[in-house]
């Protein structure tokens, strides 16, 4: 979960979840924190260019985000283990060395795993389920659900298997689950905003269970979604599953990049580069850092190592903007993005899922 940017929109490389603090760029690696942009916020009205533009390449009908309202932060029994960051008000960025682990990490490591993905797969039938809807009678549109709604249910669900939702606090986010709709490549902040039909949505999951964080996220399809958008969401979830068959002891981590990078130009996707899988475990994000475009980084997997892949792919120009809230990242022209994720655990046959039901 989490990715992030840099100066002029350069690469600055944050992983799915990154925080407010800026990391310190490591020599031959982009950074792993989320929230600048270099600086370029986004203040929710795009220019009157990039709108026309927008409109004229994905259709005048889906209108682009606007923040609605976050409610409280929810409560989390005492008893509950929290990570280590929680209550810091900081985001920890990308802690040195990978998370390499024994039986009984592999173990811990498949029951959060395992979990996540259970909240993840629960998640996507509320979206399936509760989309907006047409009163026949009065033909008028009925709101659907609330990504604050989406929230609370993760949260619930989190919390009653004796886990922590390891977004909440950290870095100050405010919320328990990342839901990333349309335009917005991700960090999402679940609000007051009812799903549409049409929407695409990316919910990203991950729970902090036994000292392990399991990670993972899918993008679902809410209601009527048109063709471009359910290709742009198949391709992006082929791109991962590519990926995941390349791993394996020894492999060069460079060879994830290209083997997503590859894929998504036959269909000329752009490929998002400031934001980054990451290594996780015992710590939310580890080394070592996966770029999902082609790149020249050195490195290798090793055998019971775990990390995540966690490609985000665009139907434009995938150059990112952030809004003025230091989290949610949206393509600068509006266009859809998609989003797949796992936590990968590589064995000496490949990778295994971890993050599966």
């Amino acid at each position: 979960m989490m990715s992030g940017s840099a100066a002029a929109l350069q690469p600055r490389v944050l992983t799915s979840f990154s925080g407010n603090t800026t990391c310190l760029r490591r020599p031959h690696q982009p950074l792993l924190q989320l929230h600048s942009l270099g600086g370029k916020h986004v203040v929710m009205q795009a220019s009157r260019t990039l709108s026309d533009i927008s409109n004229l390449l994905f259709g005048k009908r889906r209108k682009r985000l606007r923040p609605g309202k976050i409610s409280p932060r929810r409560h989390v029994p005492e008893h509950i283990l929290r990570p280590p960051y929680v209550g810091s008000g900081k985001a920890p960025g990308i802690t040195s060395g990978s998370e390499v682990h024994d039986e009984k990490g592999i173990q811990c490591m498949r029951a959060s795993g395992r979990l996540a993905a259970q909240v993840l797969e629960y998640a996507g039938t509320l979206v399936k389920a509760k989309r907006r809807r047409f009163n026949i009678i009065g033909l008028k549109q009925r709101p659907g659900l609330k990504t604050d709604e989406i929230d609370e249910a993760v949260h619930q669900m989190i919390i009653d298997n004796g886990a922590y939702p390891s977004p909440l606090g950290y870095g100050g986010f405010p919320k328990s689950v990342c839901t990333s709709v349309n335009e917005c490549i991700c960090h999402g902040i679940p609000d007051s905003r009812p799903l549409e039909d049409g929407d695409i949505i990316n919910i990203d999951v991950t729970v902090y269970l036994n000292g392990y964080h399991g990670d993972t996220s899918a993008t679902f399809c809410c209601g009527e979604v048109d063709d471009k958008a359910k290709k742009l969401v198949q391709v992006t979830k082929e791109c991962l599953h590519k990926a995941i068959s390349i791993c394996g002891p020894g492999v060069e981590y460079s060879k994830i990049g290209r083997t997503i990078q590859d894929h998504a130009n036959k269909y000329r996707y752009g490929v998002v580069r400031e934001f980054v899988g990451h290594g996780v475990g015992r710590v939310f994000h580890a080394d070592p850092v996966i770029l999902h475009f082609r790149n020249n980084e050195q490195g290798r997997m090793m055998l019971n190592q775990t990390f995540t892949i966690e490609p985000m792919l665009t139907i434009g120009n995938p150059k990112p903007l952030m809004w003025d809230d230091d989290w949610t990242v949206v393509t600068e022209d509006g266009s859809l993005s998609a989003q797949f994720e796992h936590t990968l655990l590589i064995t000496e046959d490949g990778a295994e899922i971890m993050t599966k039901c």
